[in-house]
């Protein structure tokens, strides 16, 4: 219909001309006719016109099609052959759900010949319901009383003689025409009755017979005339059709005024009744600080059916921002439509009563509507977690097919899912845009190509592997296709090839070939390949039939894993049966019986029974959340990877993704990914440098495997940051050093891979978390099988955190300490090991000598002697408990010494 510069950008600019650049496209709507009703059409490019337009953006648009009406077609068969090309003979109205009649303005006859030449100058077709169409196109009509134009909603005719008469040109007046299936006569056909009767005479009256309305329809194509040749088909694609302020049809029939047709702001919408009388109109709203006039008599009284829904645009700047200052600080409600909706229809109240704003309370989520007799919420309840993960299920299964949606959510109504589903697509798309945004701020590029993806697939329909025993297509039987899409319910299996899916999408028509096994022959079939056409025999082959065909397997309920976003069934894909998070047992470490998958839980709902770790699932590893205690909501949310979390030997918690990406970070049992150790080996630097995806310094963070970006691991997957595994190639020197394996045929190191979204794809070759191998591991398995696995055959877990201890503390040797003297204010340290790391230092005793046998400046117990923790503990043990490792000539506890000890020294040692 136009072209639309971007959003907030005023259409024409102050010299009259229109902005650039245009982005945006206004289109106008038309709609399948199993779309707004449930009988089904047998012509796939018929349509439903409308007077609906919508503005979307340029990027949306797939493809251009011709949508012309039927009467400007005059082989309607080669045009329906031809791609991209639809026609209509009727319009729906998506509000008042009615169809009426279109027909061309050039075809209406019965009209004065101001009107009908000012109706044929600016719109190309009119429409009008099925009943006033042959008055519409009849002759003109003329009062025989009056001689002048009889409108058909205020004429009459005679039974007998055929003419038109004025309804008000009768003595008496008529008041209402007579009923369906009555007649009526005028006053001298009747007298003439009369007399024949009286003169018994009466004779059978011969009925004139009414002249066949003429169309401009093209004749019927007999079954030897030849088709249109391709010239002609052209030119009627490009014939030009009027328009009138971007429409070529407006509405001119049974409660149209014809006179209206003159003024070029009247509404060109149909109408189901007349919009004249009180009903209809409202009356003058009180003004707030004056009385009523009384002489003015109320129009519409109690029973009429407006509704005033705002007068913000009436009160003061003071009033309004009164009104935002009491709308609640809930980031969710300021941006919900319903919730707004109702604030401003009950501030609007107040204001036109007089009352005090203050007055106004949003706690009820219950009004009454003029038009109900009961009160009803103005906004849906809320989606449980359960009905949130059925609705998200049967979107991957379905797309966007809501009424089969609908389906796997049967406690909620049809009109429900439509508004939900807006909601959640919303949503998705701002996570999204929130992701674009952050990476283009961080300075990463995104490729084009990547848009591009993402509005190909934004519904769901491709399928990206189809399964083996359903990777044929359902309607031609092919096996071989470049791209497979879901296949409607139905059919034998549950995708299309290429280029049925996209006949189905278009066309919504499907040519569905045969089954051509048929279980009654004794003939075994000749084997022959899918998809190819089958051999001409002499003999008369019988006729088969659809319904003769196998039946369609049942259909296996999938659903989608959080960690690779594929689908699959119930089983490959686990699925927790209390907060209904999803993933392959491979990237999960899980090990579940088929049998018991469907009441399988997840670990962070398990705890929350066996109490075996924190109740806090905070990741140990990212920066610490803020959560509101007001709000119970489920953290980390279901429907996402970071819900996959593991117990660390502290019984605290880390995800699976930041364990595995970080090198320094290994698992007690890496087939269950259980339990992460090491986090104190983690290097400083990590700790210290900044996130330039959430800007905070806290947590560990990794760099991109192709640029110095840093970021923590969790807050690369919420990006969309791209993870797998790489296989480098070793050289043959470090072979004995370094750990082979053979994936996918490809030998080499298994290296875990973190990159920018915004970089290119193919410099590497990597493969994603849950990918597979020729045994059915996936990468993350075999990644952690191989180098994340703790040493456990010859040390214990106490006795490994232990040795990490004293790595850290003894990072620093004691001859590179710095003097007494070259620091105004040293740092304290031990009188005995020397260290200057410790939790706390305590005073020295006096029998305390340190480390190198000198004494202290304090005199053994005097001011500036310390002991660090391990020793000040080791000291208020006996020695016969303690195991003393000797260093030189001064005596050294060690916490490894200490774990060797006993159960009781070491535990107090960890707690440390």
């Amino acid at each position: 219909m136009e072209f639309l510069p971007a959003t907030g950008t005023p259409t024409f600019d102050e010299h009259g001309k229109r902005n650039e650049p245009l982005s945006r496209v206004r289109l106008a709507w038309y709609y399948r006719p199993s779309d707004v009703s449930d009988r089904t059409v047998a012509d796939c490019r018929l349509l439903l016109a409308a007077i609906y337009s919508e503005v979307c953006e340029l990027a949306q648009l797939r493809a251009r099609c011709y949508v012309i009406h039927r009467d400007k077609i005059s082989d309607l068969a080669g045009w329906k052959k031809r791609p991209d090309r639809f026609y209509f003979q009727r319009l729906f109205d998506p509000w008042i759900r009615k169809e009426f009649e279109v027909i061309q303005a050039a075809s209406v006859r019965n009209l004065p010949d101001n009107i009908r030449e000012t109706l044929v100058e600016r719109y190309e077709y009119v429409v009008a319901e099925k009943e006033v169409v042959p008055d519409l196109t009849d002759l003109l009509r003329t009062c025989a009383t009056c001689e002048t134009w009889c409108a058909p909603q205020e004429t009459v005719q005679c039974d007998r003689c055929k003419k038109f008469f004025h309804m008000g040109c009768n003595n008496p007046p008529i008041v209402a025409k007579p009923s369906r299936g009555y007649g009526w006569t005028c006053a001298p056909c009747s007298r003439e009755h009369e007399e024949e009767v009286d003169s018994h005479k009466l004779a059978r009256h011969s009925t004139p017979v009414a002249p066949k309305p003429k169309s401009n329809a093209p004749a019927p194509r007999g079954r030897g005339r030849p088709r249109k040749d391709r010239v002609q088909a052209e030119k009627e694609e490009n014939l030009e059709i009027r328009h009138f302020k971007m429409w070529p049809f407006r509405y001119f029939g049974q409660y149209t005024v014809a006179e209206d047709t003159l003024d070029p702001d009247d509404l060109i919408f149909p109408r189901a009744a007349t919009r004249v009388g009180p009903k209809y109109q409202v009356g003058a709203l009180p003004v707030p600080g004056e009385d009523p006039p009384v002489d003015i008599e109320e129009r519409g009284g109690d029973e009429h059916t407006i509704e005033v829904l705002s007068r913000v645009h009436e009160m003061s700047p003071q009033e309004v921002e009164t009104v935002k200052n009491s709308l609640s600080r809930n980031p969710q409600l300021r941006y919900n439509v319903d919730w707004l909706t109702e604030a401003v229809k009950r501030f609007s109240d107040a204001w036109a009563s007089g009352r005090e704003f203050l007055t106004v309370s949003m706690k009820s989520s219950m009004r009454l509507q003029k038009w109900k007799k009961h009160e009803s919420s103005y906004n849906d309840r809320g989606w449980s977690d359960a009905e949130l993960a059925a609705f998200e299920d049967a979107i991957m299964a379905h797309g966007a097919e809501l009424r089969l949606v609908q389906e796997e959510v049967p406690a909620r109504t049809m009109p429900e899912v439509v508004r939900f589903y807006g909601h959640w697509k919303n949503a998705k798309l701002g996570e999204e845009n929130k992701r674009i945004k952050a990476a283009r701020a961080a300075g990463h590029s995104l490729p084009d190509k990547a848009v591009v993806v993402v509005a190909e697939d934004d519904e769901g329909s491709v399928v990206a592997e189809p399964m083996r025993t359903h990777n044929s297509c359902g309607a031609c039987r092919t096996r071989e296709s470049e791209t497979w899409w879901k296949a409607p319910r139905g059919l034998a299996t549950a995708v299309l090839c290429d280029n049925c899916g996209i006949s189905w999408r278009k066309y919504a028509d499907l040519n569905i070939r045969p089954m051509r096994e048929d279980p009654m022959s004794k003939i075994k079939p000749v084997e022959k390949r899918e998809g190819t056409p089958l051999a001409q025999s002499t003999s008369k082959r019988p006729r088969t039939s659809v319904s003769q065909s196998t039946p369609p397997p049942p259909a296996v309920p999938q659903i989608r894993c959080s960690a690779c976003h594929k689908n699959g069934p119930i089983g490959k894909i686990l699925r927790c049966r209390q907060c209904q998070f999803r993933v392959h047992p491979g990237a999960y470490g899980a090990t579940v019986d088929p049998s018991s998958s469907e009441s399988w839980t997840c670990e962070l709902c398990a705890n929350e029974k066996n109490m075996e770790a924190s109740l806090k699932p905070d990741c140990l590893l990212c920066p610490r959340v803020r959560r509101d205690p007001k709000k119970k909501l489920l953290y980390p949310p279901s429907d996402t990877f970071l819900r996959a979390c593991k117990p660390t030997e502290g019984q605290a918690w880390c995800h699976v993704l930041c364990s595995v990406f970080i090198p320094e970070v290994t698992f007690t049992d890496a087939s269950r990914l259980r339990l992460v150790e090491g986090i104190s080996t983690i290097p400083q630097y990590r700790w210290m440098n900044t996130c330039t995806l959430c800007d905070s310094n806290g947590g560990a963070v990794v760099r991109c495997s192709d640029c110095p970006a840093e970021y923590h691991v969790s807050c690369a997957w919420k990006a969309g940051h791209k993870f797998g595994f790489e296989v480098q190639q070793v050289k043959s020197s470090k072979r004995d050093s370094t750990t082979v394996i053979d994936f996918k045929d490809v030998s080499g190191c298994l290296v875990p891979q973190v990159t920018c979204k915004g970089h290119p794809s193919n410099r590497r070759q990597t493969f994603g978390i849950c990918d597979t191998n020729d045994v059915g591991e996936t990468a993350l398995q075999v990644y952690c099988k191989h180098y994340k696995q703790a040493e456990i055959g010859t040390t214990h877990g106490l006795l490994r955190k232990a040795q990490r201890l004293d790595a850290i503390l003894n990072t620093e040797d004691a001859d590179s300490v710095d003097t007494e003297g070259s620091r105004a204010f040293p740092d304290p340290q031990c009188a005995r090991c020397r260290t200057e790391f410790s939790p706390n230092f305590y005073p020295t005793p006096p029998s305390t000598p340190p480390r190198d046998g000198t004494p202290s400046s304090g005199g053994g117990g005097g001011a500036g002697a310390w002991l660090c923790h391990r020793c000040h503990f080791a000291a208020e043990h006996d020695d016969a408990v303690m195991h003393v490792a000797v260093n030189g000539s001064a005596p050294v506890v060690t916490a490894t010494a200490v774990a060797a000890a006993n159960g009781i020294v070491a535990n107090g040692v960890m707690a440390s």
